[in-house]
């Protein structure tokens, strides 16, 4: 067995998703099975390199997790001039995602990005077409697929459940404090349009390719954004204006004649089995998934309620769906999507979620915040390369 070591330079692990799902549960996890076995007698070997501007905050997570100072760097230049740096990754803000993407693709490093991949279509259409042309290879993270209940939504579709699928309706989110007497659950720059923020630029992608893995391309785009929450306080406990939508209801055509509709707000409070869950409805099924579980319930065992509302309701309607089993073991989302880019960049094998599929989730949120503005459905062309 060889074992080859691959320098990732990570940027933006002092963030909460960078530290704990990119860093933590999926390069360290990692290391600690023993790296990335490739079937072929090589074994990959993760180094990080963490990077950013807070060398204090970079060396605390260094010192937390045994790795040394040569893990540790505050200029991306020099990271990405290092010839044993095979590939970089951004999880940083989205307004600095663009240039620093731009500066690795240059550089020569294939990337794996978190999303969005740029503020606009047309810088992340750029980066895709540079990235063919310069060789490179390329992903964006799309983490929602690989959830255990999308994996059994997923199995489902594919083994023809639901007959012709007539309708898709997502609900997502949660309450997210204002700051002032709770502490906020997310960053204030999520709040601030002129930092990058707001849930349609951060949800919309996700739809994205939720709806095109899954059911189809989406074909058009019908969204209302707002923000229900006008001020907010920030890490120091100073208000500030929330110029950005922390909400948006969105209406979703899709390629072969079904519908999406999917709520996306920080401030709901939850009432639902999971923080996210999408109902599937067919000629000859249905399902609900969330984020580990899925329930469905077919044709021949639909029940037939009957609508009457002088009388209290005796049905127990949950107790009428069938739970899906787990037929297997579901690995951490991040990591799983990890190991197939790291098994794309080093085996060759196939790999579609890349930066043209960024680009789709970019330009669904570029569409649906033009289709709040101007109050009125948009088509969604196909993009390429």
């Amino acid at each position: 067995m060889t074992r080859k070591t691959v320098r990732i330079a990570m940027n933006g692990v002092t963030g909460r998703m960078g530290y704990r799902q990119h860093l933590v549960r999926s390069i360290l996890a990692l290391r600690e099975q023993g790296g990335l076995d490739l079937g072929d007698g090589t074994v990959l070997w993760p180094e990080p390199v963490l990077v950013g501007r807070r060398e204090h905050a970079l060396r605390a997570i260094a010192d937390r997790h045994g790795l040394s100072e040569e893990h540790v760097c505050t200029d991306l230049g020099s990271v990405l001039a290092d010839p044993t740096v095979d590939i970089y990754f951004d999880a940083q803000v989205t307004s600095a995602r663009e240039a620093a993407l731009r500066q690795a693709i240059a550089a020569g490093k294939h990337v794996y990005t978190e999303k969005p991949t740029a503020t606009g279509l047309a810088g992340a259409l750029e980066l895709a077409r540079l990235a063919h042309a310069k060789g490179i290879r390329h992903g964006v993270v799309q983490d929602k697929i690989f959830l255990p209940g999308l994996l059994k939504l997923k199995r489902l579709v594919d083994g023809g459940f639901f007959g012709r699928i007539l309708s898709v309706r997502g609900e997502f989110g949660y309450w997210v404090f204002e700051g002032d007497w709770q502490q906020a659950q997310r960053p204030s720059w999520n709040y601030r349009a002129q930092d990058g923020g707001g849930i349609v630029v951060d949800m919309f992608p996700h739809w994205e390719y939720v709806l095109h893995e899954l059911f189809g391309r989406v074909t058009s785009v019908q969204a209302v954004a707002t923000t229900h929450i006008p001020q907010r306080w920030d890490e120091n406990g100073k208000p500030y204006d929330a110029t950005a939508d922390d909400a948006a209801y969105g209406i979703f055509g899709l390629d072969g004649g079904a519908v999406a509709q999917i709520n996306s707000s920080w401030a709901v409070r939850v009432h639902r089995d999971e923080l996210v869950e999408f109902q599937v409805d067919g000629t000859e099924g249905s399902a609900v998934a969330g984020l580990r579980t899925c329930r469905a319930q077919h044709r021949s065992a639909t029940p037939k309620p009957v609508w009457d509302p002088d009388v209290p309701a005796t049905e127990v309607f949950r107790d009428q769906w069938q739970e899906v089993p787990d037929n297997g073991e579901f690995d951490n989302g991040f990591k799983a999507q990890w190991e197939l880019f790291l098994r794309h960049v080093y085996a060759g094998t196939p790999y579609h979620w890349d930066l043209l599929a960024g680009a789709r989730g970019v330009q669904l949120a570029e569409l649906g915040l033009r289709s709040s503005a101007e109050g009125r459905r948009i088509d969604v062309p196909e993009i390429s390369l």
